[in-house]
């Protein structure tokens, strides 16, 4: 590092430091009691992270050492008609955020393959035992749309599932272990236009929206994340 890049850096830090305790100063002429805590902690350590539902119910977590998941979605053929590939879009999806989230996940390439070569295949611990892994995460779709209700010209992402794990032993058999409800809606304050986006855009923007609403029950999240999507 330079002299000029270190001292920028300094001067960058200062400045960061100066700002929060300038904003703590002025809010707190509006503000009592442990709220001064409570805005001191929050504007120098960031806002506070969320457990994820799943070590929170489990005491586990899918980021320990030698964990490995498999992620398998299914959907009903009415979907799968209406919204092709959308079980093995949102498999995809839903690896990614995981993986880039510190999880070791199983290529869904491997596991598409897998379930076109066994189409009687019909219990998610059985993937799980073929491709030895630690859990098996399997997303059951019972309602997805693209579209606002009653509209044909507004945009609103939604969905309504079951989110299920399963826990492998070494002999290759499974157990639940953790199932949650999934309901989602997207954008949270009101529809988009379809004049104002494409088709395509729009269903990976909802694909990129419901994957991290799913990887949330796995993953550490902050207060605040939401903001963005309200509109």
């Amino acid at each position: 590092m330079t002299i000029f890049s270190y001292k920028l850096s300094v001067a960058k830090q200062l400045f960061q430091t100066i700002t929060k305790l300038t904003l703590v100063c002025v809010l707190c002429t509006t503000l009592t009691g442990c709220n001064y805590f409570i805005l001191i902690g929050y504007l120098i350590g960031g806002p506070p992270s969320i457990e994820p539902d799943f070590d929170a119910q489990t005491q586990k977590s899918l980021t320990g050492k030698d964990v490995t998941v498999a992620i398998v979605c299914y959907a009903p053929l009415e979907l799968q008609y209406n919204f092709d590939g959308i079980h093995n879009d949102l498999a995809k999806y839903t690896t990614f955020r995981l993986h880039s989230h510190g999880v070791k996940v199983v290529n869904p390439d491997r596991i598409r393959a897998w379930l076109d070569e066994n189409p009687d295949w019909d219990k998610p611990e059985e993937i799980g035992e073929a491709f030895d892994v630690t859990y098996v995460i399997h997303i059951e779709l019972h309602k997805y749309s693209l579209y606002e209700e009653n509209s044909s010209d507004l945009y609103r992402g939604r969905a309504e599932g079951m989110v299920t794990v399963y826990e492998m032993d070494d002999s290759g058999e499974g157990e639940k272990l953790y199932s949650k409800e999934l309901t989602s809606f997207y954008p949270l304050r009101a529809p988009r236009a379809t004049s104002e986006i494409t088709f395509s855009k729009f269903k990976k923007e909802y694909l990129s929206r419901l994957s991290d609403e799913i990887g949330r029950l796995f993953y550490e999240y902050y207060n605040g994340d939401d903001f963005t999507q309200a509109i």
